[in-house]
């Protein structure tokens, strides 16, 4: 009862990988023919292609062929994201991720964000039926950073900063609408909004330079009649979750791409003309019409003519 267990492993073992089975000895199959034998039938509808390379894949574990079998046979446009795989099969979301990671490493899937037409950027998932090498892993020549200068900061203490001559150059922003009036009250207003973006997502913080080159373009909206409440909402509306990562270059974008119309064109009313009472003259008692009693207008002509 209280002898130990010797032949318990001290720690968990790893997962062999390629040839390193034990139980995997080449030949072994074709020596004792207890090999697979295939009953093929030839499939007319319904059916996915798919290669050697990828279903009898070295590196891949079985999850992650499996799965990218999968994603080559769904039609366009399918959902191919990790709730959507997780909801369909009984592995969980980690698996599916670390499978998902695996297909990517070896170029049989890609994932590209792309901006909507609304501004919102979404993430789309790229199967090849072909392992290609993924955009963006390739291996890339660094660029040399300029040698820093020194500089004595506010404590004294020395602070390397590159020069000013050898700093990368502003990614210009769009240009963003004009308003028609751009008097200082609308502007202020405009300016007022931007900076209260950041209390609605952080990620919209804004410095003073692309506040001062996206006030016009909120001015623009202000002068064709839009609330700044409505504003704000179609600024922040439908966020990416990941966040913003150039929030003055989406700020522009959506103030240019979903600029409202003008206000359609209104014809002030003539004003009402007014009509006075009816007054008695004091010469002729004949009625006319006069804000206060008084003599009419023939007896102000008769009594110019006598004078």
């Amino acid at each position: 009862m209280g002898t130990k267990n010797p032949s318990v492993p001290l720690r968990a073992q790893a997962r062999p990988t390629g040839n390193k089975h034990p139980n995997r000895r080449p030949g072994t199959a074709h020596r004792t023919g207890g090999g697979i034998v295939h009953d093929n039938t030839r499939h007319t509808t319904r059916f996915t292609v798919i290669g050697n390379h990828l279903a009898q894949h070295r590196e891949l574990s079985l999850l992650a062929i499996g799965l990218g079998t999968h994603l080559q046979s769904l039609p366009k446009g399918a959902p191919a994201d990790i709730k959507t795989l997780t909801a369909r099969f009984p592995e969980g979301a980690t698996r599916i991720a670390a499978a998902l990671r695996e297909l990517e490493t070896h170029g049989y899937l890609r994932r590209e964000r792309r901006r909507t037409s609304s501004g919102r950027i979404v993430t789309r998932t790229v199967s090849c039926n072909q392992p290609t090498v993924t955009p963006g892993r390739a291996e890339e020549t660094p660029e040399p950073r300029p040698e820093p200068r020194e500089v004595r900061g506010p404590g004294g203490e020395r602070e390397a900063v590159p020069k000013a001559s050898e700093r990368r150059p502003h990614k210009p922003l769009s240009a963003v609408p004009r308003p028609v009036y751009s008097g200082p009250g609308i502007l202020q207003a405009a300016t007022d909004l931007l900076a209260g973006l950041r209390r609605q997502d952080p990620s919209l913080l804004l410095s003073a330079r692309d506040t001062a080159h996206l006030a016009p373009g909120v001015a623009a909206w202000l002068d064709r009649d839009v609330t700044p409440a409505a504003v704000r909402r179609a600024l922040t509306a439908d966020l990416p979750p990941e966040g913003v990562r150039r929030p003055a270059a989406f700020l522009a974008h959506r103030l240019t791409a979903q600029l409202p119309p003008p206000p359609p064109f209104r014809v002030s009313a003539a004003p009402t003309p007014v009509r006075h009472p009816v007054q008695n003259c004091d010469g002729c008692d004949r009625g006319f019409r006069a804000p206060e009693p008084g003599r009419c207008r023939d007896c102000r002509t008769d009594d110019l003519e006598d004078a």
